[in-house]
């Protein structure tokens, strides 16, 4: 049988086709095997691909720390022996039956406790690792109960108690230390060394600095992160919670979102070095929340390490800072200063002879205001440290030398 030439030309090219054809199917279906270096890069390839990119290096870096830093933050439980609760039903019409008959039979679900006692969890906080042994930062208000236990739990879900090694008697701070021979969980991943954060440098912030917040929020979301920014420096305030009021001054004001069970939790620079301590929220506003600086936890530690305790220099006064606001209100002669509403028993103050309405205006030389505030100057130095104030009482200027207390838990 003779055959065209262009039919010839046809058969050859699908013949040619499905050879390589097969080639390239066996190839695509086996390039790992076949050609190990083709199928690393063409694996590099679909990474980059089927991941995520970040759109911009500020998103890239955050992203970055959350990813080093998270290990290292954990969920603290507070647990404590608590009346048992059961469940009954209340029928809200049984008062009226005396009057109209019978009701229809309704029933509210309610709670009461009882005489049995159980373990419960009563509350939340957030905290962070900063030494591989174990220890732990977080808020003295997640930890102040003295009757509760606590447990950590970190980010691969592993259980641990912790034993609270010291509170702050001066800030909102407290050092915790988990029990690692006491893991709830033994089948969890193997935590030691812990991985840590490292200590930023919270003398040096800008307003307007990127902040990045982590922590367990509302004791549910373990982990959760917010973004913001510094948005001031230095402020003075009221905070309460964990069944305190304290007066926190010189502390960072954040717009990151800092909500219930954030406390404790670490604030970041985009270099992943914690610069504060979330601490407290502005509930009567949106995005203002308050960061202790970590200057101020640094101190903590070492003393922890060194004397098992956390010690602070004390003057032993209560008082105002002044302002020109202040001094309106209360027609002070200055606008700056310590006003002291109160000297405390036995304090270095009242031996140096300082009194009620008593203005402190110098510490070493070094003018007081709000910017610049006694509790500042005062946690620069040590117990037994003799320093020179400069006050005003009735209207008359007065040098004063005292020499510094100590205050321990």
């Amino acid at each position: 049988m003779k055959f065209s030439k262009d039919f010839l030309v046809i058969v050859f090219s699908v013949l040619l086709s499905s050879v390589f054809g097969f080639l390239a199917g066996f190839l695509a279906l086996n390039y790992y095997n076949v050609i190990p270096e083709i199928g690393e890069t063409i694996k590099v390839i679909e990474k980059t691909f089927t991941e995520y990119q970040p759109q911009t290096t500020h998103e890239e870096k955050i992203i970055q720390v959350v990813e080093k830093a998270s290990p290292s933050v954990v969920s603290i439980a507070i647990t404590k022996d608590a009346p048992k609760l059961e469940t009954y039903f209340e029928n809200p019409f049984e008062d009226f039956e005396e009057f109209f008959g019978p009701m229809p039979e309704f029933g509210i679900p309610r709670q009461r406790e009882t005489e049995e006692f159980e373990e419960r969890e009563i509350g939340w906080g957030t905290g962070f690792i900063v030494s591989q042994e174990g220890l732990i930062l977080t808020n003295k208000h997640v930890v102040v109960d003295k009757e509760t236990d606590y447990t950590v739990f970190t980010s691969d879900e592993s259980e641990f108690s912790a034993q609270v090694l010291a509170r702050d008697p001066f800030f909102d701070l407290a050092v915790l230390k988990i029990q690692q021979d006491q893991e709830i969980s033994p089948e969890g991943a193997e935590l030691k060394p812990f991985p840590t954060l490292t200590l930023g440098d919270s003398e040096n912030l800008q307003p307007g600095q990127t902040v990045i917040a982590i922590g367990n929020v509302l004791g549910e979301f373990q982990n959760t992160v917010s973004t913001g920014v510094i948005s001031g420096l230095g402020r003075n305030i009221t905070a309460s919670g964990g069944g305190m009021v304290e007066v926190l001054e010189d502390v960072i004001q954040t717009d990151a979102a800092i909500n219930r069970g954030n406390s404790g939790g670490p604030l970041l620079n985009l270099k992943g070095e914690v610069i504060g301590i979330n601490t407290a929220m502005a509930w009567q506003a949106q995005n203002v929340g308050f960061a202790l600086p970590i200057e101020n936890a640094k101190r903590a530690i070492e003393q922890i390490k060194e004397h098992g305790k956390i010690i602070h220099p004390f003057l032993g006064i209560r008082y105002t800072l002044i302002n020109e606001e202040v001094q309106i209100k209360n027609d002070l002669p200055v606008n700056y200063g310590a006003w002291i509403a109160s000297v405390e028993a036995d304090s270095a103050a009242l031996k140096a002879g300082l009194k009620e309405n008593d203005i402190i205006l110098e510490f070493e030389g070094e003018k007081i205001t709000s910017d610049n505030s006694l509790a500042r100057m005062i946690i620069k130095h040590s117990p037994g440290d003799q320093i020179n104030l400069k006050i005003l009482r009735d209207k008359k200027e007065l040098t004063v030398d005292v020499t510094l207390g100590k205050i321990t838990e």
